[in-house]
This record gives C-alpha cells, sequence and structure tokens, in this order.
C-alpha cells in the first residue's frame, strides 16, 4: 500500500564522534494536525496511569489507563520503570481518552519479578540499536503469523547481556536501565552537542558511516519533545565504539529516508487507535502509526 508522506528535506548533519545527526523538515502543506500528548507528559501530569494487568503481572502486557480527555502516544522502544520489573513497548500506540487498554510490551530487566512501585514511571530512553531491530523484526515476524504484537523474549534478554558486557560491568537484575545511570555522565557530551533543530519533523541517525534508524512524526512539537530520548540509544551504540571508523555521507541519509516513500506497506491490526502498517526492506524493517490518514509515528531500522 501506498501511505502518504510529506515532502521531506534532509537539514545539515549535527555530529558528535561517530554519531551523525541528519534533520528531517516538512516542506509543503502540513498534514491535519493529530492531538495527542506524549506518554511521559501525561504520566507526569496524572491523567495515564501504567501498570501490570493484575496483582500478579504479566510480562508481555501492561494496562494503561488514559483518565483525561486527549489521546495519548506511546513510543516503540520507549522504556517504562517500575512494578515488577521495567518495560519496553513493543510498537507505537496512541490511547484514546477515558479508556484502559493492554499494551504490548517486551522485559528489560530478566532478575527481577517483585514491586519496587504500583504504577511505572517514563525512563525517557529508548533501547539501543541492536535490542530495537531485535524486538522490531520478531514483532513484525509474530504479527505475520496473527500472533499479535509479541517478541521474541529471549532475543531481547540477549541484547540487554550483551550491551552491558561490551561496557564490562553487569546488573543486579540484569536491568537496561542500569547501563544508561552508569553511562549517564558520559552521555552528556553528546546531548549538548546534538540539540533539537528548529522546525524538525523527523531525523535519522547514523553511528559511524551506516544510518541505523529514521523517526519521523506528524508534528515538529513531538519530535523537539521526543528528540534527547530518540537519541538515548544511539548515543550508547556510539560509546561502545564498535562501528567501523568515518561519518555518513548525505546520500546515506537521502537513501534511507526514501524508503518511506518506495517501500510496500502492509497493514497490520492496530494497538488503540489508528492503522498501523509495516514493511521489510533489503536490509530494514519499518512500521508506521497513522491516525485519520496522518502519519503520526514512523519508524525504520537498519539491520546491525
Amino acid at each position: 500500500m501506498s501511505l502518504q508522506w510529506p515532502q521531506l528535506r534532509i537539514g545539515q548533519p549535527l555530529s558528535c564522534h561517530s554519531l551523525t545527526v541528519f534533520p528531517l523538515f516538512a516542506d509543503g502543506g502540513a498534514p491535519p494536525l493529530v492531538e495527542y500528548q506524549l506518554a511521559d507528559e501525561a504520566i507526569a501530569g496524572a491523567t495515564v496511569s501504567v501498570q501490570e494487568v493484575t496483582e500478579g503481572g504479566s510480562v508481555p502486557e501492561l494496562l494503561v489507563e488514559n483518565s483525561g480527555p486527549t489521546r495519548i502516544l506511546f513510543l516503540e522502544g520507549e522504556e517504562l520503570r517500575g512494578a515488577k520489573q521495567n518495560r519496553v513497548l513493543n510498537t507505537s500506540i496512541l490511547v484514546a481518552s477515558h479508556t484502559r487498554t493492554r499494551v504490548p510490551v517486551s522485559c528489560v530487566e530478566q532478575g527481577r519479578w517483585r514491586y519496587t512501585s504500583k504504577h511505572f514511571g517514563s525512563s525517557k530512553t529508548r533501547s539501543p540499536h541492536s535490542l530495537h531491530y531485535a524486538l522490531k523484526a520478531s514483532v513484525t515476524q509474530s504479527l505475520k503469523q496473527s500472533g499479535g504484537h509479541r517478541s521474541d523474549q529471549g532475543a531481547v534478554w540477549q541484547e540487554v547481556e550483551k550491551t552491558q558486557t561490551s561496557f564490562g560491568f553487569s546488573s543486579p537484575t540484569s536491568a537496561m536501565s542500569d547501563t544508561y545511570d552508569r553511562l549517564a555522565d558520559r552521555m552528556t557530551e553528546f546531548r549538548e552537542a546534538l540539540h533539537y533543530p528548529e522546525g524538525a519533523v523527523g531525523l535519522a541517525i547514523a553511528v559511524g558511516p551506516k544510518v541505523a534508524c529514521v523517526d519521523l512524526f506528524d508534528k515538529a512539537a513531538t519530535c523537539q519533545k521526543a528528540w534527547e530520548r530518540l537519541l538515548s540509544g544511539s548515543i550508547l551504540d556510539a560509546l561502545e565504539g564498535k562501528a567501523p571508523e568515518g561519518a555518513a555521507a548525505m546520500d546515506a541519509a537521502e537513501a534511507i529516508v526514501a524508503e518511506l516513500r518506495t517501500a510496500k506497506w502492509s497493514p497490520a491490526p492496530a494497538v488503540g487507535e489508528g492503522a498501523e502498517f509495516r514493511t521489510e526492506f533489503q536490509g530494514g524493517i519499518g512500521s508506521a502509526l497513522l491516525l485519520d490518514g496522518t502519519v503520526v509515528h514512523a519508524n525504520l531500522l537498519t539491520a546491525p
């Protein structure tokens, strides 16, 4: 299926060590605005709660209750911390106002199954690339087999462990959040060098010469609020130092952004409001969440 994409222009790249960020700008007419609030804002404002589905819990699902008047956007790969164990979102989801919705998640804290809080809080971090790719690839395969938005949980745990091993430390509960906490000071340099450029509606991120991911939103305000969160996983990748030397060229960014238009998109059942589409192209996979024909969030990942 052919989706309607805005005319995108790639801005001047931003760089810090092996990380290169290409901001994306929408030229021409703006799509109809979709009203929503990001999950971390709603959690902070107490208009949405995220908790275990029952007192006993269920690893692959969480319960979201939106008591506010506005729909809430949860972003794929975003980490939620608390309750019986930390999780990441398996797909991007729009939760309608005044509803209770079960959302598909994966565990990123293998060694804990006990309450530290009743509700989850936002970590404002996203999964590193290899973990995100393993998550997205397995969810895409599950959807093709009519298995819903289920991930390969073992592969997710393996990626959490591999990242910690590469940095030479371990976590008491094998928690991805401990990796971010331990590296917080080293990540500051990247955040200070890679500030959000006014008006950007998306970004393509490269570690070394290869573009790893693309994110696109319906409006600049969302991109600005999510900017540091989107960078977090790639900063971790850059700190690992495994990428080949050299920076990504503009044509590499142009090629992966072009996949948004040229890839064959297939419908998939959405969780919550809107319509979901998935694609597999040479060397990568993608997903897109739409509402009333407007692309609210699209994400492309290239294979590690």
